[in-house]
């Protein structure tokens, strides 16, 4: 048998060594016919790319917040101005009772004593009116806090 091995043709590669690429991955362009180029990625453009993405939507989220930060303090400075004038308003004199939903008015007397009245500031006919200053008109909500009408 060892006879045999002797008496074999040598094998001879039908591929021409000088066609052929020893690292055919490291090859900047495709070593077969239906291959596809592979480039090296570029990192610092993709990361710049990520990163100018990542600036964008952060930023966007960022003013979408400080739009509803905008809306929260105006609702808490309204809320706050309900509960002054409210203060003041039960600390005021009133000669009835306050229904829910009607509009009133509130004056100021010459001693600085809040009136809470049912007659409007241009109401008073030929007297005049009688306080020394006509501050706002109320409405009386249900939480039983007073908004300002004007």
């Amino acid at each position: 048998m060892a006879e045999k091995k002797e008496e074999q043709e040598p094998f001879i590669n039908p591929i021409d060594i000088d066609k052929v690429a020893e690292n055919p991955g490291l090859l900047p362009y495709a070593h077969t016919v239906g291959g596809f180029q592979i480039k090296p990625i570029d990192e610092g453009r993709m990361k710049g790319k990520a990163i100018r993405a990542m600036e964008q939507q952060t930023d966007m989220q960022m003013a979408q917040l400080y739009k509803q930060m905008e809306l929260l303090a105006a609702q808490a400075e309204k809320i706050n101005q309900r509960k002054i004038i409210s203060e003041k308003i039960y600390g005021a004199e009133m000669s009835f009772k306050p229904l829910i939903g009607h509009s009133y008015h509130l004056y100021i007397k010459a001693n600085d004593v809040y009136v809470l009245s049912l007659v409007g500031e241009k109401q008073w006919g030929r007297k005049g009116m009688p306080y020394n200053e006509y501050v706002a008109k109320v409405t009386l909500l249900a939480d039983h806090t007073w908004d300002l009408n004007d």
